[in-house]
């Protein structure tokens, strides 16, 4: 007699959607020749000074556990980081966190707030991973749709129509993947003044914070007393190219991280030690490589915007991250129609906006995170390929 997985499984992880990203990845790595602009990866190479710490790290034997949070040193140096960048005061014995990767930070502060029964409001479009950890967690899952008219932020109005008395949590991504769009300090007041008053909690996914182009990022956690109900995750992926070393960090109210580090314990032990030793060089001594890696991503980041408004898609100017998030509405095609088309007629891998969410629908996300020479020739072959859509 076999099994019936279906049957005995956990209903919920039987049920979940796999990530839209990776069915474009996948799609592409079976095409040759393509050109893929899918991946939130960045092309440039780790620094060679958290590579060359790494080296000597390994060298010396310092290989290890950590402590469970992370190395000492490292949690001070992520204090002076966010003090600096987010404008709030964190103890690094009791408030902060070293994580593998900002996506393992999510999930522990995701179940370290959520019961059954909770909901989650989820502001979208946005990263695929806050729903189903959510839903892991025994939660609802409650999308806020943001409005490209509104340049993709959440407004006040919009979360207080949200708010119902089941909301436990609110997941503000900023600056966003995948539509760039960023939340000013006045944005992020407005957001503050509704949630004054209420047992909502805050996880400000703030992972691209050092990829804003226009003015400074903004943290929530530095207004008002956000401070006691924000959970801030932040790592070494995107900033500094270092996604492969997979090492994230957040930083909560003692109460939170101490659920936050029981969890991190039981599931992880610590993070990679090779990783938190580079991390230490990345944060000393590596930021006039975030700096020339965010002037290439500035300079790529206009050609492309302008490139997909010439072509006649219509193309939301974004002031942070690594993606635009341009409108396909025109075409008459449905984002996975579009994005299957293209890379079968023009091997051209990019991924639909209804992966991020409904009201992704009707837009596409492209990754400008590759060389100037790949984003010409893809824009030459999308292009051409709008051309057939009209014949």
């Amino acid at each position: 007699m076999s099994m019936d997985y279906e049957k005995l499984l956990n209903r919920t992880a039987v049920e979940m959607k796999p990530s839209g990203i990776r069915k474009f990845f996948d799609i592409a790595e079976q095409v040759e020749g393509v050109i893929s602009l899918g991946v939130g990866e960045p092309d440039f190479k780790t620094p060679w000074k958290i590579r060359q710490t790494a080296i000597d790290t390994l060298q010396k034997g310092r290989t290890c556990y950590t402590a469970n949070a992370g190395l000492i040193g490292l949690r001070r140096q992520i204090a002076g980081y966010l003090e600096a960048s987010a404008g709030a005061k964190y103890d690094p014995e009791r408030e902060i966190l070293v994580s593998v990767g900002g996506s393992e930070a999510i999930d522990l502060a995701v179940r370290a707030i959520l019961s059954p029964g909770d909901e989650a409001l989820i502001v979208e479009p946005s990263f695929v991973c806050y729903k189903p950890m959510a839903e892991m967690a025994g939660a609802a899952a409650v999308p806020i749709a943001t409005r490209v008219e509104n340049e993709f932020r959440l407004t006040a109005d919009e979360l207080k129509e949200a708010i119902t008395p089941k909301t436990k949590l609110l997941i503000l991504p900023f600056p966003n993947n995948p539509t760039g769009a960023v939340m000013r300090k006045e944005d992020l007041e407005a957001i503050a003044e509704v949630l004054e008053g209420t047992d909502i909690f805050v996880i400000s996914d703030e992972i691209y914070s050092e990829l804003t182009y226009s003015g400074t990022h903004c943290s929530i956690a530095g207004i008002g007393n956000m401070r006691e109900r924000t959970v801030v995750i932040n790592g070494f992926s995107k900033s500094f190219a270092m996604t492969g070393w997979r090492l994230g960090f957040a930083a909560a109210p003692e109460e939170i991280m101490k659920n936050m580090l029981k969890l991190h314990q039981y599931c992880i032990m610590s993070s990679p030690t090779t990783s938190q030793y580079a991390a230490q060089t990345a944060l000393a001594e590596c930021r006039a490589d975030i700096e020339k890696m965010k002037h290439e991503y500035n300079m790529r980041r206009r050609y492309v915007v302008d490139g997909f408004n010439r072509l006649g898609l219509d193309c939301f100017t974004p002031q942070g991250a690594f993606y635009v998030f341009p409108s396909i509405r025109s075409t008459g095609l449905t984002s996975e129609e579009f994005c299957e088309r293209l890379v079968y007629s023009k091997k051209v891998a990019v991924v639909p906006g209804s992966a991020f969410g409904d009201s992704g629908e009707g837009f596409i996300r492209v990754s400008y995170a590759y060389s100037l020479a790949h984003l010409k020739e893809a824009l030459k072959r999308i292009g051409e390929f709008l051309e057939e859509l009209k014949k």
